[in-house]
């Protein structure tokens, strides 16, 4: 059954109280205490905890981002929390952006320890945001929905998790093949920008279909529908209701009555893995960062964006520094437009690729096709496709000591091959069958001369 998509705010408050002295700069987590007094622990996604001088070492942050001189003073003012909740309800959004104090930490998060980090953020987004925002919109998904790759990967498409999730949107391999994204040895396609933000959105509104509330969409494309599924369960125990008046109770003492099922993420909250409860906060706070960062004086670093690319057909393999080295590019910025390659082979000759070459060199590639591919092509691909065994003297034909000392007339199980001849062991099997007929024999034989007496 499809639960409407909007709840109300104050139906989406979760009651939780956050331990301030429990939250430090260095910490990697949150605890919380709920209404009775118990203490909840809440991991921060993994993307919130990357180094920002990773992602600054990235081809297209040192190639394309600057740090802008604004006149903004690097201080992060506070605001009541009216004006928070105020200025979520403004912003135009199919989700509900509901505020708690869970969801405010989150907020301070951004604007306090990694201010620095959304100010790349809000840089890189000039090169991802549009292609996020083509395939939620070819889905009919609310385009609110791209700001997911903020909290799974920090918009490092080559992001990999320690559970083995990878790229801007942090496919799991099983998951990632299942809509279409291939991953072998060379190639791994969940980090390619396009065809993973196209799967994406396949996925999320697979996951829409089963629940119908968007907050358990995302929390399931973090933990996984069955986890989602099991909280359900455990947040909405089976409680019989009394029949009508005048209607007997069923024989096996079930009173009978219709459950009612809350589907809310706040509502199963405390039955959620520890990651996933902070999951929809940090999505709403990332919402909120990126809309209003200028009141949280941060100033987005400069783009310069990249020259516009094209794509060419690739039906040989064929080794990135070939490309680099006869057309005259960059090796680094080949392997930022091709992330999907992870040993810089492309492998055409299984089936044809598409290499992403800025289009101004789309043309020279062309002209000079042949001279790619020949380039360092034994160096560069030195597999053997056809290998001889040396079989002169088979290793295994030598007797071995132990061998000889063995019991007189022990053989091998082996089949052995000596001078082109074929040479059949005997098996300790047919050796006993042999001395079986040969006792049978001699008994036939002694049998005979008694009768001939």
């Amino acid at each position: 059954m499809i639960l409407a998509m909007m709840l109300s705010a104050t139906g989406a408050m979760a009651q939780i109280e956050v331990d301030d002295e429990d939250v430090g700069d260095d910490e990697d987590e949150l605890v919380v205490t709920d209404q009775t007094g118990n203490e909840e622990i809440i991991e921060f996604p993994e993307a919130m905890t990357y180094d920002l001088d990773s992602l600054l070492n990235l081809y297209m942050s040192k190639t394309y981002l600057d740090n802008n001189d604004c006149n903004m003073r690097d201080e992060n003012p506070t605001y009541t929390k009216e004006e928070y909740i105020e200025r979520l309800s403004r912003i135009p959004t199919v989700m509900e952006m509901a505020y708690n104090d869970v969801v405010q930490k989150f907020i301070d998060r951004y604007s306090g320890r990694l201010r620095r980090s959304i100010s790349y953020m809000l840089g890189a987004s000039n090169f991802y945001m549009p292609i996020f925002e083509e395939a939620l919109e070819m889905y009919q998904l609310p385009l609110e929905l791209k700001y997911l790759p903020i909290i799974e990967s920090a918009l490092n498409p080559t992001a990999v998790s320690r559970v083995g999730a990878s790229g801007l949107w942090q496919f799991m391999i099983g998951t990632g093949k299942q809509y279409g994204l291939q991953v072998n040895s060379l190639v791994d396609e969940r980090r390619d920008p396009v065809k993973s933000s196209y799967a994406a959105a396949r996925y999320l509104k697979d996951l829409y279909k089963i629940f119908g509330d968007w907050n358990l969409v995302i929390a399931a494309y973090n933990c996984g529908p069955e986890n989602i599924n099991k909280a359900i369960r455990r947040a909405n125990p089976t409680t019989p209701t009394k029949p009508p008046r005048g209607e007997a109770s069923s024989p096996s003492g079930d009173r009978g009555g219709v459950e009612t099922v809350i589907k809310d993420y706040w509502h199963i909250y405390p039955y959620l893995p520890r990651e996933t409860r902070g999951y929809v906060p940090a999505f709403i706070a990332a919402n909120y960062i990126m809309t209003y960062y200028s009141q949280h004086n941060i100033c987005p670093m400069s783009t310069r964006l990249p020259a516009k690319t094209d794509t060419v057909m690739v039906k040989r393999n064929l080794h990135l520094e070939q490309v680099a080295e006869v057309i005259g590019i960059n090796i680094d910025l080949l392997r930022s437009l091709n992330p999907m390659y992870r040993r810089d082979v492309i492998p055409g000759a299984t089936e044809p690729y598409a290499l992403r070459l800025p289009q101004t060199e789309v043309g020279k590639f062309i002209d000079m096709e042949d001279s790619v591919y020949n380039y360092k092509s034994d160096e560069l691909f030195n597999k053997r496709t056809e290998v001889e065994v040396k079989d002169d003297v088979p290793t295994y034909y030598h007797k071995s000591k132990r061998y000889a000392r063995g019991k007189k007339g022990r053989v091998s199980k082996r089949t052995v091959r000596v001078k082109g001849k074929r040479t059949k062991a005997t098996t300790r099997k047919k050796a006993a069958t042999t001395k079986k007929r040969t006792t049978t024999s001699k008994k036939r034989k002694s049998t005979s001369k008694k009768k001939r007496r």
